[in-house]
């Protein structure tokens, strides 16, 4: 993984993790670097959070354990070249995150990518609680009846029940604000390249910190440790 690179592995890991844990910007993170005796350029930061982010949420995917059947799902926005973007995103009962999607566009389209990927990853959910949007309503009706028709298991399989609700949505929209805290500090994206990857780090950063990965010998890993087990 970290195979002919310059500078050692914890030096990059810790720039990574650092960068998508706290709100620090790139500049920051140079200036830490320095301090330590380490000449890194704020733009080599940037490419070893672009580079590692998708590997490590790959590796994180394969332990992440099963969450529930009631979903939470909303969209937020997200700036990228001072325009609005969006990341979709569900969790379940107990807050975990289920799934994510960015999107450069808010439609039917979009709504049914996120379903589609979410009902690959986890399966289908008894509920999902969704605000007055209509078009997440007709997305999961859609999603759910492709679900069912390929389903060859000859059960009957009932559809999925949603509600409508802006006040029981309420919790995943407070879920939101740890992923926009952390992006507030970074003045917006400048790629939407960039900031699908970045996003997906700092969502990985946001499940380590719900524990939503099991390791069989450390049960209870801070996130510095979830990174380094991830690497090994």
């Amino acid at each position: 993984m970290f195979k002919g690179r310059h500078f050692d592995r914890s030096v990059i890991l810790l720039c990574v993790r650092w960068y998508l844990t706290y709100n620090l910007s790139l500049r920051d993170l140079e200036e830490m670097m320095a301090e330590r005796g380490l000449n890194v350029d704020h733009s080599t930061v940037h490419r070893w959070v672009v580079h590692f982010s998708p590997q490590l949420l790959e590796r994180f995917n394969r332990h992440k354990r099963s969450v529930g059947s009631k979903w939470h799902m909303d969209e937020t926005y997200i700036e990228v070249r001072g325009q609005w973007t969006y990341l979709y995103r569900a969790i379940d009962g107990v807050g975990d995150t289920v799934e994510f999607l960015f999107s450069e566009n808010r439609d039917l389209l979009a709504a049914k990518r996120f379903f589609r990927k979410a009902f690959a990853r986890h399966g289908r959910p008894e509920r999902i609680v969704i605000d007055g949007s209509q078009t997440n309503h007709e997305a999961i009706i859609s999603c759910d009846a492709e679900n069912r028709l390929r389903d060859r298991s000859r059960r009957s399989l009932k559809p999925i029940r949603i509600r409508r609700s802006r006040y029981l949505n309420n919790r995943i929209e407070q879920d939101h604000r740890r992923i926009k805290r952390r992006i507030r500090s970074m003045l917006g994206f400048k790629s939407m390249a960039s900031a699908e990857i970045i996003l997906s780090g700092i969502e990985m950063v946001h499940m380590m910190r719900k524990r939503q990965a099991r390791f069989a010998r450390n049960p209870r890993p801070s996130i510095a440790e979830q990174f380094d087990i991830l690497t090994a």
